[in-house]
This record gives C-alpha cells, sequence and structure tokens, in this order.
C-alpha cells in the first residue's frame, strides 16, 4: 500500500483550502470559503448594509462572527457625520452586536489589538486596507457592500486561487528606515497593478526581523500593490504579540501556515541593507522615489496618522526624530494615533510628551485626514504624510500635494521645513 504524497501548496492556498474544506486547492480554481469574520466599519457598513438587509427580509448569519468599527466619520463634525454615525450606533444597538469598537481607534488596528485574527484564518472587511490581517497569516482581503451583504446572509463567498508572488528581503534594514520604505520601494518598483488579483508573500530575513506593527504596515500596503492579499508566515513574533493582545496560545497554531519549499510561486529578491528612504510624489504611491531626489521641497504640513504611521512603532520612531527639538517655522505638526491603545502607551512612554512639546497637534484616533474627513489639510499645501495613499484631493484638498514617506522621514522633514533624509537627523 503506497501513501499518497501531499501536494505542495502556498500559504494562500493553504489558507482556501482550510476555509473550503479541501486538502489542496490548484490556482484558478473558483472556490466557495466560510469566513470566519466581517469585518466593517461606520462608513462601509450599517449605513449601507441596514436598507439592503431590511429589503431581502435577511438576517447576518452569525454575529459574532461581525466586528464594527466606528473610526472614518467620528469625532462628528456635521450633521452628514452625526447621520452615519447614528444609524451606526442605533443599527449595532438594534442587532445586539457583540463585538462594536466606536472610536477606539482605526479598524486595522483595532481588530487585531482586540484579539479578533489568528493564523489560518479567513476573514473579509469592508475596506481597502482589509490586507492588512495578513501580517497575522490571516487570508483577509477588502470586498465592496453587495459582496458583504452576501457574506453577512450566508457567511460564505467565493475566491479565485490567487498565484503567490513572494517578496523575499535579505539583509538588515539601516537605521532610520521602516517597512514603509519598503513598501513604498515595492509599489515603486511594480506599480499599482502589479498584484494582477494575486497573493503578495513577504519573506526573508528582514521580514522576519520586524515587529508586528511593521509587518501590519507591510501587509495593509499590498493593497496599494494590486493585490488582494498580503501575507506574512506566522512565527514566535506573532505569537507573543497575540498572547499579549488576549489570544490564548492554544489557539495559535504556526507550524502548518507556510509556503511548502516545492510549492509553485515567483519569486522577487531585494536587500533592505542596500535601501534608502523612500518618498511616493504627488499623486501616487508608485511615484516613488530616493529621499535625496526630493532635496529642498518645502513643507507646509506634516501628517503623522493613519494605519500605516501611527502605530505604537511609529510613534516611538518620529519621536526620535524630535527629542529635544521642535518642528521648523511655518511648519504646522499634525499626530493622529492610530488607536487609543497606541496612544495609551505612547503616553506611558513619554513619547507623546516629545511629540507635543516639539509642536505636534494631537488629534483624535480616527481615519481623520488620511480619508479626508475634518478638513485639516489646507488648500496649495505641500504635505508629507505617512499615509498610504497620496490620490489627488484623497486628504481633503483637491490642491494640496501629497508626498508619503514613513514617520522618521515625515518628523526629519517637519524638523527641517524641507523633505529630509531622517538619517541625517539620527546621526
Amino acid at each position: 500500500m503506497t501513501t499518497q504524497t501531499p501536494i505542495p501548496q502556498t500559504l494562500a492556498q493553504k489558507l482556501i483550502a482550510q476555509a473550503s474544506c479541501r486538502s489542496h486547492v490548484a490556482v484558478g480554481d473558483i472556490i466557495s470559503c466560510k469566513v470566519d469574520l466581517a469585518m466593517f466599519h461606520d462608513s462601509s457598513g450599517p449605513r449601507r448594509l441596514k436598507p439592503m438587509l431590511e429589503e431581502l427580509g435577511a438576517e447576518i448569519w452569525d454575529k459574532s462572527r461581525v466586528v464594527l468599527v466606528m473610526d472614518h466619520y467620528v469625532p462628528e463634525q456635521d450633521e452628514d457625520s452625526r447621520r452615519i454615525i447614528r444609524i451606526a450606533r442605533e443599527w449595532a444597538q438594534d442587532q445586539k452586536l457583540p463585538h462594536v469598537y466606536d472610536s477606539q481607534g482605526i479598524c486595522h488596528v483595532v481588530l487585531p489589538q482586540k484579539g479578533h485574527l489568528r493564523p489560518g484564518m479567513f476573514c473579509v472587511g469592508g475596506d481597502s486596507h482589509s490586507p492588512t490581517g495578513g501580517a497575522f497569516g490571516t487570508y483577509m482581503f477588502g470586498i465592496g457592500s453587495t459582496e458583504m451583504l452576501g457574506v453577512v446572509v450566508t457567511g460564505e463567498i467565493w475566491v479565485r486561487v490567487p498565484q503567490t508572488r513572494r517578496m523575499w528581503w535579505d539583509g538588515q534594514l539601516p537605521v532610520g528606515l521602516t517597512a514603509k520604505d519598503m513598501m513604498l520601494h515595492m509599489i515603486g518598483q511594480f506599480g499599482m497593478n502589479g498584484g494582477d488579483y494575486q497573493a503578495v508573500e513577504f519573506c526573508g530575513p528582514a521580514v522576519q526581523a520586524l515587529s508586528m506593527q511593521e509587518r501590519m504596515t507591510m501587509s495593509n500596503m499590498s493593497a496599494e500593490m494590486g493585490a488582494q492579499v498580503g501575507l506574512i508566515a506566522p512565527d514566535e513574533v506573532t505569537q507573543d504579540w497575540l498572547v499579549k493582545n488576549g489570544v490564548s496560545k492554544d489557539d495559535i497554531h504556526l507550524g502548518h501556515w507556510h509556503t511548502d519549499d516545492e510549492a509553485y510561486a515567483l519569486v522577487h529578491r531585494f536587500n533592505a541593507a542596500d535601501l534608502a528612504p523612500q518618498v511616493a510624489a504627488p499623486h501616487s504611491p508608485a511615484n516613488t522615489h530616493a529621499v535625496n531626489e526630493f532635496q529642498n521641497v518645502a513643507v507646509q504640513v506634516a501628517y503623522i496618522g493613519a494605519c500605516t504611521g501611527a502605530k505604537l512603532d511609529d510613534l516611538r520612531a518620529a519621536a526620535q526624530i524630535f527629542k529635544g527639538k521642535r518642528v521648523a517655522q511655518g511648519v504646522r505638526l499634525m499626530v493622529a494615533p492610530a488607536s487609543l491603545a497606541d496612544q495609551s502607551q505612547a503616553e506611558n512612554e513619554g513619547v507623546m510628551s516629545v511629540l507635543r512639546d516639539a509642536g505636534a497637534e494631537v488629534l483624535p484616533t480616527t481615519c481623520g485626514a488620511c480619508s479626508g474627513y475634518g478638513g485639516s489639510i489646507p488648500d496649495g499645501a505641500n504635505v508629507i504624510a505617512t499615509t498610504a495613499r497620496n490620490f489627488k484631493g484623497r486628504m481633503g484638498s483637491a490642491t494640496a500635494q501629497v508626498y508619503l514617506a514613513s514617520p522618521y522621514t515625515v518628523a526629519a522633514s517637519a524638523l527641517r521645513g524641507f523633505i529630509s533624509d531622517p538619517r541625517e537627523a539620527l546621526a
């Protein structure tokens, strides 16, 4: 009697196979998968789902698997935002949803901090940056309201098994560089449609050396590469972070969730040691070049915020630049921590004091200016931001010129009043 040799699978294939109750799947297969968790926020959720569910006379398939986060239109500043938030709060109460996080931070950060993600899960989110979950070995991607309606009614969704591109990073990141620099470099190389519905998997020594929050930034911005998911194989770093955030160690399984050596995947190699700080010029994350190509570009606004640039690690990075110093005259520095938990820890460590002493205006822990809410970006200004996107008008003003960079580079630029290499400020 012969035993059948297991078919080599990528991490993406393994996650889809589990969600579809199969032993293996092949690239190109169209498969119905059971959803472990559906997340949506005040903008993408109740105001759109409520009327559709009522019209169908349908109910949520499993309320314990639904997470609602209020992060886009809070704090309410006008009648429209008050209406949207009122719908969300009333619907959540009416449905008796058990997992509602109101004004506690950005959904992509709050979700894992509240212990909702684990390796091996299959999840969807009502936001394009939902691939953040891939940092935890979770197959998570963004969907629209109509697709979300199908998920919350049936608990299932179909996917086409994607080809995997492995982004292998050797070496060690120099001081003053972050996962944001790595992502901007890759987006600059492959463009915003480089993923072509593919799974991108980040791996190699430089990726393994990243903190959990840095990995979240990396997976998050796989969306800017056009990929459906951005995966990182879970390891001890993943496990330790999840346990600290309330997940039982018994619920975390590491061994199976990796790409098999023989599994076919396209591989692209990079060396982190050779990377310079990266800056994306208006109006695309793909318009990326090394920081030295932007010398003497004056900035009037520096924004440290969003799910890709205001987590605890990001706030710490900015504080390293600002310690004992103040922003340049004429520069407005805005800091919007990614979550209340991160802001609280930053307060305890003295990080927020450093930022305030440097002249920072601390904003609420919401999506804020990243999604164009709040009107805080002045017309015609040169803005350098830690956000994920710099599309024309995305931050509110259609005439603002928005540059993207890491928190180190944003802080260094605010310090000098023009786009600057953070390595010089750290020397």
